[in-house]
């Protein structure tokens, strides 16, 4: 079964339909090397079919988010932007100076949801975050200034 036949099967589960819209905005997102805005999205899908609408795009991608499918993530840019992670969670540290992205595996903060949830009750969702900072190079750089 393609990656793509799962996800269809998953949505037609959670009571929603396959159109071929969705399904070029799914394997949109599937494929992408990172991150990509819904404009991003939009002008993908847009170029194969011309007359897919921006609110198609935004309705997708919010129930693709529901389904905990994708992330959405502000990465101090400005746009939010959209990443599948399937069941693969994790994290991304963004160098404040230079701009840089490390991802990181989510053990390193499924442990605090498990603490939080301990101490407050409170369920925190742990599925993606972004952590600001500065890489080891410029942390280097600003320490030998």
């Amino acid at each position: 079964m393609s990656c793509e036949s799962e996800t269809i099967d998953a949505l037609r589960e959670s009571g929603h339909k396959m159109t071929p819209q969705r399904m070029m905005i799914l394997t949109s997102l599937r494929h992408a090397h990172g991150h990509l805005s819904a404009a991003e999205i939009f002008e993908q899908v847009k170029a194969a079919y011309p007359y897919v609408d921006i609110s198609t795009v935004y309705r997708t991608l919010a129930v693709l988010k529901d389904m905990r499918l994708i992330s959405e993530t502000h990465m101090g840019g400005g746009d939010a932007t959209f990443e599948w992670v399937g069941t693969e969670r994790h994290h991304h540290l963004i160098c404040r100076k230079c701009d840089h992205v490390t991802q990181i595996d989510h053990k390193y903060l499924d442990k605090l949801g498990a603490d939080i949830t301990k101490a407050t009750g409170f369920r925190a969702d742990m599925d993606h975050f972004a952590i600001f900072g500065l890489c080891a190079y410029c942390a280097r750089e600003l320490t030998a200034n």
